[in-house]
């Protein structure tokens, strides 16, 4: 007989892009250690469909929002109220060459990567430090640790959260808030999906080929599934992670950093 996971009982865990992938799975296994959580996303369909998935595992909210948007990200967070664990997981990458990467596409990386990223920790750090205490785990990538070809301005932002998270860390780091991000590397998610499609797309290769392109980067040679990233924030989140802050945890088989 399995003993319930209840370490995170009593406490409100807020996931942006909470609606599928990462962002559900990560909802899941805080549901599963106890958490209430809210559900926040652009899609409010999407998001209602998964709360009804986690019917039975627990309290389950569904708050839409723009994260790019301080307006939105302010009304939201405030319905949200209190909130002890902030998972920064709402993201979008595209590709392009460097030559091909006009101002939008500069500007929109940077939005929804970054600034949501800020925009979501400025709206709940008051109310931990408080309190005394709270978790904010940002959904990075690998490509906030290393480079890749034809995504520079997803790479450009995804540093942008590593160095976010770093430096906050070091702000709040005797104020009992603790401050990580995770990098996955290439995850079975629709981001994934989108990828294979653009490399078929825009060269003579098939989805398989497109496949064994990507699993190169990882030893392993397997994709990484949303429930191994996380299980990953679930540790950053729970009690005894305490010492743990400033950290980008890399979950890519073994990808050299």
């Amino acid at each position: 007989m399995n003993t319930p996971n209840t370490t995170l009982a009593g406490q409100h865990a807020v996931v942006t892009g909470g609606g599928s992938g990462i962002g559900a799975a990560v909802a899941e296994a805080l549901l599963r250690a106890g958490a209430r959580v809210t559900l926040m996303g652009r899609n409010a369909q999407r998001l209602d469909a998964q709360r009804e998935s986690f019917n039975g595992l627990g309290d389950v909210a569904c708050i839409s929002v723009d994260v790019t948007s301080e307006e939105s990200v302010e009304k939201a967070f405030a319905q949200a109220g209190a909130i002890d664990i902030l998972v920064n997981n709402a993201g979008q990458a595209q590709a392009a060459p460097f030559t091909h990467t006009d101002m939008a596409l500069w500007q929109r990386m940077l939005d929804v990567n970054l600034t949501g990223v800020f925009l979501g920790t400025r709206a709940v750090l008051p109310g931990m430090l408080e309190r005394g205490h709270g978790r904010i785990v940002n959904v990075a990538s690998t490509a906030g640790q290393i480079g890749y070809a034809y995504v520079a301005a997803y790479c450009a932002a995804k540093h942008g959260v590593i160095g976010l998270t770093r430096s906050l860390a070091l702000e709040v780091a005797t104020k009992g808030v603790t401050v990580n991000a995770v990098c996955p590397g290439y995850t079975e998610t629709e981001l994934l999906h989108t990828s294979l499609e653009q490399i078929t797309s825009k060269t003579s290769r098939t989805e398989q080929q497109a496949r064994e392109t990507l699993l190169r980067t990882n030893p392993q040679r397997r994709f990484v599934s949303p429930e191994q990233v996380a299980n990953a924030v679930l540790w950053l989140s729970q009690p005894g992670s305490d010492a743990i802050t400033g950290q980008s945890v890399s979950i890519s088989g073994g990808e050299v950093m």
